[in-house]
């Protein structure tokens, strides 16, 4: 199985400022996420950032992955992707894993996953992974992307609002009791091939991209199929949007 992984690290955000360069455990967000890229199946590792501070810091972890210095305009993780498939003359059909750097708690077997979700389904564009909802606080918050999908496991939608809808929310979900494959949190890893970067890249923002800001409703818009992958995460998994997320993530790693 060979994938590359490409992690797009932009330092602005506007819910957290500064982001990939948060402390976890005494290191850099970004630095923890590469590290756990390194250690899965990828032949190759990219950092692709706008900011020179994350560009210098990487360097200094002198490890085998590389990183490049990128446009400031990209309006999505994958615009930015698209710059640096580019600039490497990738393949067609080389398997990209875009990896966000806000996922802290993602594991080397999950982008392994990912990328073998890919490469053995015919028909599907793009391959991600999901985990399962078990807390209505979970449910609640507008910074963990739900996704809901059909019985071949392909997303329907992805939503910031509470999906699918129900009367009781609390009768299907708590820490004790949930529904399989029901109520799921989207983790923030997709692999697709080159050809579909550029695919995507030539597309029209949707208006369902816009309201909901997340860039992965252009793929269901064109028509191309999502596989979800659920993970058994037992009831854990936290990625970073807030400086209160952070605290969760250094929480739940130190106990």
């Amino acid at each position: 199985m060979s994938f590359v992984v490409i992690i797009p690290a932009r330092f602005s955000s506007s819910r957290f400022p500064g982001k990939p360069l948060a402390t976890i455990q005494g290191k850099p967000m970004i630095v923890r996420v590469m590290k756990i890229a390194l250690m899965s199946h990828a032949e190759q590792v990219i950092i692709a950032t706008d900011h020179i501070g994350i560009l210098n810091i990487i360097k200094k972890e002198k490890t085998l992955a590389e990183v490049i210095l990128t446009s400031t305009d990209h309006q999505s993780g994958t615009e930015r992707l698209e710059e640096v498939v580019k600039k490497y003359q990738f393949s067609d059909n080389q398997i990209i894993i875009n990896l966000q750097c806000d996922e802290p708690l993602i594991s080397s077997d999950m982008l392994n996953q990912v990328a073998n979700n890919l490469l053995t389904m015919n028909d599907i564009s793009v391959s991600t992974l999901a985990a399962r909802i078990v807390s209505l606080e979970e449910l609640y918050n507008s910074n963990v992307v739900k996704v809901v999908v059909n019985i071949k496991n392909h997303a329907l939608y992805f939503s910031r609002s509470l999906i699918p809808w129900c009367k009781n929310y609390s009768l299907f979900v708590n820490e004790n009791q949930y529904v399989d494959n029901i109520f799921l949190r989207h983790i923030g890893v997709y692999a697709y091939r080159v050809s579909f970067i550029h695919r995507y890249v030539n597309w029209k923002i949707t208006s369902l991209e816009k309201i909901e800001s997340l860039e992965q409703l252009r793929i269901l818009w064109y028509g191309e199929k999502i596989y979800v992958s659920v993970i058994n995460n037992n009831g854990i998994y936290i990625n970073v949007d807030t400086p209160e997320e952070l605290n969760q993530v250094n929480e739940f790693l130190e106990k």
